[in-house]
C-alpha cells in the first residue's frame, strides 16, 4: 500500500522558471501525501486556496508537504490526507529579485518650446527597476487571472505612458531645452515617482529610473555643438582664426593658389595686428613705470641742475641731484 501511494507523489516546484519570468503558478493539480516543496535562491512560494493565502515561504530548501508546510497553513493546518484524496490548491512562484529593464521612445517626442512653433522633437533613452513587493495587490490584480507574467509585460504598460510623463518633467519651468542632459537627474526623479504609482496597485513597485541620454535632430544638434564652441572660445575673432587654420590644415580651404594665399595673408595679417598690440601695450606698460617712483610723482627728463638725461633714478647720475 505504501508503494501504491508513493506513486502519486509529486514534487511542486518552479517548473518552467525564466530569468524575465515575474511569476508562475502551480496549478490544477492535487498534492498527495509524500509530496514535496523546492524552494530555490530568489523565490518565494505563495499558497493560494480559493482566492486566499493560506501561507507564504521565503526560505530556500526541499521540504515535506504534509510534515512542514501544511502545519504553517491557516485554513488547512489540520487537512489530513485519506488514501485516495489530495489537497487541491494552487501555488505560486514569485521570483524576488530587482528587474533591470532597458527602455527607448520609439518616435520623437515634440516638446512645445516658444523657439520652435511645432515644438522640439526630442528622443531618449536608459533604464528603470522594478520589483515585486505587495503579495495580495499581485494577485488581486494580476496573478488571479494570469498563469505567469514576464517583465515584457511591465514593459509594455510602463512605454505606453513614458511619453506623456517625459513631455510632463521636460517642460517643467526652469528647463534648457538645448541642455536637457544637465537636468536629467531631476527629470528621472519625476518620472519615478509617477511611474510608481502607476504600478503599486499590481503589487510592483519602481525602484529606479535612469536617462542616458536625450537625442535632438541633426541640424539641432550641431546648432548647439557650434554654440558650445563659440562659448568655449569667447572671442568671435579668435573663433575665426583657428576656424581658418583648421580650413588650411584639413585642405578645405583651396581654389588654387590664390584662395588659399589670400587666407593665409588675412591669417598673417591678424596675427601680425595682435603681435604689434602685444608689444604696444608692453612698452606702454614700461614706460609708465620707469616713469613713476615709489611716491607715484613723475621724474623729469633732464637734470634741472646740469642739464644731463636722467636715467629713471630719484638722483641725476652726473652731479647727484635729487629729481623729486
Amino acid at each position: 500500500m505504501s508503494l501504491f501511494r508513493n506513486q502519486f507523489a509529486n514534487v511542486v516546484e518552479w517548473e518552467e522558471f525564466r530569468d524575465d519570468m515575474i511569476f508562475w503558478k502551480w496549478s490544477n493539480r492535487e498534492i498527495k501525501k509524500g509530496s514535496r516543496l523546492i524552494i530555490r535562491p530568489g523565490q518565494d512560494a505563495i499558497f493560494i486556496n480559493n482566492g486566499k493565502i493560506e501561507g507564504i515561504f521565503t526560505d530556500e530548501g526541499d521540504y515535506n508537504i504534509e510534515s512542514q508546510i501544511i502545519p504553517f497553513l491557516s485554513t488547512l493546518k489540520g487537512f489530513k490526507f485519506g488514501f485516495n484524496s489530495g489537497m487541491r490548491v494552487e501555488v505560486l512562484f514569485v521570483n524576488t529579485k530587482e528587474f533591470t529593464v532597458k527602455w527607448g521612445t520609439k518616435n520623437a517626442i515634440n516638446i512645445p518650446t516658444p523657439m520652435l512653433p511645432g515644438g522640439m522633437p526630442i528622443r531618449a533613452n536608459g533604464t528603470f527597476n522594478f520589483k515585486v513587493n505587495d503579495y495580495i495587490a499581485l494577485i488581486d490584480k494580476i496573478a488571479g487571472v494570469k498563469n505567469s507574467y514576464l517583465v515584457e509585460d511591465v514593459k509594455i504598460r510602463i512605454v505606453s505612458i513614458l511619453d506623456q510623463l517625459l513631455m510632463k518633467w521636460i517642460s517643467q519651468e526652469g528647463k534648457d531645452m538645448f541642455n536637457l542632459q544637465a537636468n536629467s537627474f531631476e527629470i528621472a526623479k519625476g518620472i519615478k515617482e509617477d511611474l510608481d504609482m502607476q504600478v503599486i496597485d499590481s503589487g510592483m513597485t519602481i525602484t529606479g529610473f535612469n536617462i542616458m541620454s536625450f537625442n535632438y535632430p541633426e541640424k539641432i544638434q550641431e546648432m548647439i555643438t557650434k554654440t558650445a564652441s563659440h562659448g568655449m572660445i569667447g572671442d568671435i575673432q579668435k573663433y575665426q582664426q583657428v576656424e581658418m587654420t583648421d580650413g588650411i590644415a584639413s585642405g578645405k580651404v583651396k581654389g588654387g593658389g590664390a584662395a588659399a594665399d589670400m587666407a593665409g595673408m588675412m591669417m598673417g595679417m591678424n596675427v601680425a595686428n595682435e603681435m604689434l598690440k602685444n608689444m604696444n601695450q608692453n612698452q606702454n606698460q614700461n614706460q609708465s613705470s620707469q616713469g613713476n617712483n615709489a611716491n607715484g610723482n613723475k621724474i623729469p627728463n633732464f637734470c634741472p641742475n646740469c642739464g644731463q638725461k636722467t636715467s629713471g633714478g630719484n638722483f641725476c647720475s652726473n652731479c647727484g641731484q635729487k629729481l623729486v
